[in-house]
C-alpha cells in the first residue's frame, strides 16, 4: 500500500488545484523554504482527519482556507482528496483503489467522503486505524516532533509503540465504550431519581384515584335510585289518578241517584200541598204532620245532598292538582 497522489485546492497557500503524484519509491518532498512543504503534510493529516488546530499550524480551524492575497481573493472553501493503491487489500475495503477526500466551508461545516460517497470523520478513522494511518499516528511527524520523540521516556514510547502495533483504533473504541458507560451511568441515576419521585407521588395519587372511584359509584348509585324512586312516584300517581278517575264515575251515578231523589220529593211535597188546599180540616192535620216529617227528611237529604255536592269538590280540585303534577313530572 502506498499514497498514488494528493489533490489540494484552496487549502492554505494552495489556491489552484494542486495535484502531487506519488510514484512507488517516492519517500520525500523537497523544496525552498516557503515553498509548501509542510502545507503538504498538514493536508495529509488534515484529510485522514486531523481535529487539532495546533497541528495544523492555526489559530481556528477555517485558517486551512486560502486567506487570499493582493492579486487574488479569498476562497469559500478547502478540499482535499487523497488517493491510497490498495491493491495489497491492507485497508479493510473491497476496491484496489481508496480516494478519501475532505472538505470545509468558512461556515465550519465539514464532509467526509469515501470514493465518492458521503461519510462520517469515525468511518475514515476506523478505515485508516488498520493499517497505521490517520491522526496521531507514528506515520506523520511534524516539525519540532522528532526531538520530542528522541527524548521521549519510556511511558511516552511505549504510545508510541502502541501507535505503531495499531493499538490505537481499541484505546480509541475503549474510549468511546467508557464515555458511553458514564452517559448511560448518568442516564440511570436520573432514572432511578425520577423512578423515586414517582414512587413518592404515587401513593397520594393512588388515594385520589380510590376516592374518585367511590365518589363515582356513589353517584352512579344515586342515580339509580333516584330514578328508581321517580319511577315508583310517577307509578303511584298514575294508580291514584285511575283510581280518582273510576270514583269519579261512581260519585256522578251517586249525584244523579240524589238528584233523582230530590226531583221525586220536592213533586211528593208539591202533591201534598195540592191535597192539602183541597181537603178538609181533620185530613189538613194528619197532612200537615206528614208534610212536616216530609220536609224534616228533605231538609236532611238536602243537607246529605250538600255535603256529597262539598266533597266531590273537594275531590275534583284534588284531581286537578294530581293530573297538573303528573304533567309536570
Amino acid at each position: 500500500m502506498h499514497l498514488k497522489s494528493l489533490t489540494l485546492k484552496g487549502f492554505k497557500s494552495f489556491a489552484q488545484t494542486t495535484t502531487l503524484n506519488f510514484e512507488p519509491g517516492v519517500t520525500a518532498v523537497v523544496g525552498p523554504n516557503g515553498s509548501g512543504k509542510s502545507n503538504v503534510v498538514d493536508a495529509l493529516a488534515w484529510v485522514m482527519g486531523e481535529q487539532g488546530v495546533k497541528s495544523l499550524r492555526g489559530a481556528k480551524m477555517e485558517d486551512v482556507i486560502f486567506a487570499g492575497t493582493s492579486t487574488q481573493a479569498p476562497l469559500g472553501r478547502a478540499s482535499v482528496e487523497l488517493v491510497i493503491d490498495n491493491s495489497d487489500g491492507a485497508l479493510p475495503i473491497e476496491y484496489s483503489e481508496v480516494s478519501i477526500s475532505r472538505t470545509l466551508f468558512r461556515n465550519g461545516v465539514s464532509e467526509y467522503a469515501i470514493n465518492g460517497d458521503q461519510c462520517r470523520l469515525l468511518d475514515v478513522q476506523e478505515l485508516l486505524s488498520d493499517s497505521g494511518l490517520g491522526r496521531e499516528m507514528h506515520v506523520i511527524v511534524g516539525q519540532g516532533q522528532l526531538d520530542s520523540i528522541l527524548r521521549a521516556d519510556p511511558m511516552e514510547r511505549r504510545g508510541l509503540i502502541e501507535e505503531a502495533a495499531g493499538v490505537l483504533k481499541y484505546r480509541r473504541r475503549k474510549e468511546r465504550s467508557e464515555r458511553k458507560l458514564e452517559a448511560m451511568q448518568g442516564n440511570l441515576q436520573r432514572l432511578n431519581d425520577l423512578i423515586s419521585e414517582v414512587g413518592r407521588q404515587l401513593k397520594p395519587l393512588a388515594k385520589q384515584a380510590e376516592v374518585a372511584k367511590r365518589a363515582k359509584d356513589i353517584g352512579e348509585r344515586l342515580a339509580e335510585v333516584r330514578s328508581k324512586l321517580y319511577s315508583m312516584q310517577l307509578r303511584e300517581l298514575d294508580s291514584r289518578l285511575s283510581q280518582l278517575n273510576a270514583s269519579e264515575s261512581e260519585k256522578r251515578a251517586e249525584r244523579e241517584i240524589l238528584n233523582q231523589q230530590l226531583e221525586s220529593t220536592a213533586g211528593y211535597i208539591s202533591e201534598l200541598e195540592q191535597s192539602l188546599l183541597a181537603s178538609d180540616g181533620s185530613e189538613a192535620k194528619e197532612l200537615v204532620y206528614k208534610f212536616e216529617s216530609l220536609q224534616r227528611r228533605a231538609e236532611s237529604t238536602q243537607s246529605i245532598l250538600q255535603q256529597k255536592i262539598q266533597s266531590l269538590q273537594n275531590e275534583s280540585d284534588f284531581e286537578v292538582d294530581t293530573a297538573s303534577l303528573s304533567n309536570h313530572r
